[in-house]
């Protein structure tokens, strides 16, 4: 059973700023199938926030932030893991529609030299592993946000450490960090940008998000959420030295919420560019995320509608378009839901990874069917009341 904590509660408005706002609840009902989802997982920590007609409805936090029992709380800083990939994609898209990069140029462009020429840096990627592949100049800021760059996840988990590509750039849908990685690269040392300070400037302090970053602040440690593993060991939180575009970020629910309000409501982007994001850029052939290089499954066992977007993953379901994204590692899940018909999203931080099992009972709670594909996000998982 999870230990007795008061939950912590506070609702924000939608605009950029957060003010906040009266207060708001989220029904009694969904307080008592949270609280019964974390005593059945053994969870100890989870927040949720729910955004309707691209405002914050409510967030609220239950559980605990860390083995001493002090409480989770909406402002307490949390993993963001993969949900950085999200709020990433959203900055190139600006950068796009500014001219400052072409989605569908080859990033060859836009470096001064061959990628594999470049000395291998912790920062990054170890290029010079493509020196004799010459298909990397067949990539584009399009192929990297929408993970069909051919690359594994990481090259650390190749048996042999050498980052490869396993396919022809752009031809099939395969979950790799190190494409977001090396997009990052190709700003950073191709086009002189500061990733870690243009996130800061034109997303997080866009949407009103105080409380995140690409890189751990030393004000964060006064309400830091650490986490729990499978086993229900308890992890300390990483306090990450570098940006990493494919999961450094930190950030509370209550500032992943403005965000969702912000990204549904297309603020900093034109519709064109909004849409552009959660367009189905490529179909995806899969049973399941992962492992990356499973087989395609023949046309008629496919999920209909289910494709990669950009830094999301796009799906049709009874409530018509909605897409999504996931962010884990072994002490933290996180998700994020949105459906485009009424701007309507669910937001999901939880720093217990035993609580992922719960996400898709609770999400149908707030939005109702729709759709989502749990069972290819999360394999063969044993959902908590989920049929």
């Amino acid at each position: 059973m999870v230990r007795a904590a008061l939950p912590a509660l506070m609702a924000f408005a939608a605009g950029a700023g957060g003010t906040p706002a009266a207060e708001a609840a989220p029904p009694p009902t969904l307080d008592a199938e949270v609280r019964a989802a974390m005593a059945a997982t053994g969870a100890r920590g989870l927040a949720m926030a729910l955004i309707e007609d691209g405002r914050v409805s409510w967030v609220q936090a239950w559980g605990e932030r860390n083995a001493a029992g002090e409480p989770l709380q909406t402002d307490t800083i949390m993993y963001g893991a993969s949900l950085t990939k999200a709020a990433f994609a959203h900055l190139v898209m600006q950068l796009a529609e500014e001219g400052v990069l072409d989605l569908d140029r080859s990033i060859a462009d836009y470096l001064d030299r061959p990628l594999p020429d470049y000395p291998d840096d912790p920062r990054y990627g170890p290029w010079s592993h493509l020196a004799e592949d010459p298909r990397w100049r067949r990539l584009t800021p399009r192929i990297l946000l929408s993970h069909r760059a051919g690359f594994a996840n990481f090259a650390f988990v190749e048996p042999d450490g050498r980052l490869r590509m396993h396919f022809d750039p752009g031809s099939r849908y395969a979950y790799s960090g190190e494409g977001l990685i090396l997009l990052q690269f190709v700003l950073e040392r191709g086009l002189g940008l500061d990733v870690g300070r243009l996130m800061q400037e034109r997303v997080f302090d866009r949407f009103g998000m105080g409380r995140t970053a690409m890189m751990w602040r030393e004000d964060f440690a006064a309400n830091l959420a650490d986490g729990w593993d499978e086993a229900g060991r308890p992890v300390p939180h990483d306090e990450r030295s570098k940006v990493r575009a494919a999961g450094s970020m930190d950030t509370t629910i209550a500032d992943m919420a403005r965000f969702a309000a912000g990204y549904v409501r297309g603020e900093g982007l034109s519709p064109a560019g909004r849409a552009e994001l959660v367009r189905p850029q490529w179909p995806i052939t899969t049973a399941s995320q992962f492992p990356s290089f499973q087989p395609e499954l023949p046309p008629e066992q496919r999920i209909p509608g289910l494709a990669a977007g950009l830094g999301v993953i796009v799906f049709e379901g009874p409530q018509g378009r909605g897409f999504m994204k996931g962010g884990h590692n072994g002490s933290t899940g996180n998700m994020l839901v949105c459906l485009e018909r009424g701007r309507r999203c669910v937001v999901l931080l939880a720093n217990d990874v035993r609580a992922e099992p719960a996400f898709p009972r609770l999400a149908r709670q707030v939005l109702g069917e729709t759709g989502t594909p749990w069972r290819w996000e999360y394999g063969d998982m044993a959902f908590w009341r989920h049929d």
